[in-house]
């Protein structure tokens, strides 16, 4: 594949899981990829390796999305190694973590999402085009059922999105388009893990009523696809598995 020859794109939280393997196949179909990491250098290094093996560049960015400065500097370190940013995958979250302050859900779905696109904005070429990843239970939010320890999550992703889907209109006038992505329960991540402490049975109900669960690289293949889809109109949604569930 070779449909983002000569583009450049940043996937954060790029260094396991869903965001590894975004960033394994944008390599694959030509894009030279700045892996955003927080802290698992190791993984990171490999996911370097793999797009540096498809002869694509890879730029190793780590930053905490949440810290303002850290952010900064990452955009600092694109635009001198590449000058531009076509892609912007908004794939980084959380808010299940322990330890953390009362708004961190906010902070890292909505604050931190939201001021990587101000970041980036400057950096992106008419035609290029931002990805925000998300979950049914979270895009769904206040309009299907949810489970109590994921609210601060759904809450604030939904807060997210709308906060990007309010920015269209500006995106637009720029040539820009946002794309969303939303996913079910994605099997081998560690959002349904977690749940499943409190509700062992939750992934082989869901199975069970959805029929199958996508998994990483069901899930990313999408998100790649999406990016590619010209199209997709600006504010679409791509929905990856069952969008369907009546109680939890």
């Amino acid at each position: 594949m070779s449909d983002f020859c000569g583009q450049v794109a940043l996937v954060t939280g790029a260094s396991r899981g869903v965001g590894a393997s975004i960033a394994r196949m944008l390599a694959s179909a030509g894009a030279d990829v700045v892996i955003n990491y927080r802290s698992k250098s190791h993984r990171a290094f490999e996911v370097a390796d793999a797009v540096r093996t498809n002869g694509r560049k890879a730029l190793l960015a780590q930053a905490d999305i949440t810290d303002e400065s850290e952010m900064n500097q990452m955009m600092k370190l694109v635009e001198k190694e590449f000058g531009r940013l076509n892609l912007l995958f908004l794939n980084a979250s959380g808010g299940m973590e322990k330890n953390k302050p009362d708004d961190y859900a906010m902070q890292i779905n909505l604050t931190a999402q939201s001021r990587a696109v101000d970041l980036f904005l400057p950096l992106i070429p008419v035609g290029g085009r931002i990805v925000f990843i998300t979950s049914h239970l979270a895009h769904f939010y206040g309009q299907k059922p949810g489970y109590p320890m994921y609210e601060p999550v759904a809450k604030s992703k939904k807060a997210g999105e709308e906060a990007l889907r309010n920015r269209i209109p500006e995106l637009t006038t720029k040539g820009i388009k946002l794309v969303v992505v939303s996913g079910d329960f994605i099997e081998g991540t560690i959002t349904p893990k977690l749940m499943q402490r409190k509700h062992p049975d939750l992934l082989e109900n869901r199975r069970k009523s959805a029929g199958s669960l996508p998994n990483i690289e069901d899930f990313a293949r999408a998100i790649v696809n999406a990016a590619m889809d010209s199209n997709l109109e600006s504010g679409a949604t791509v929905f990856v598995g069952n969008t369907e569930w009546e109680t939890v």
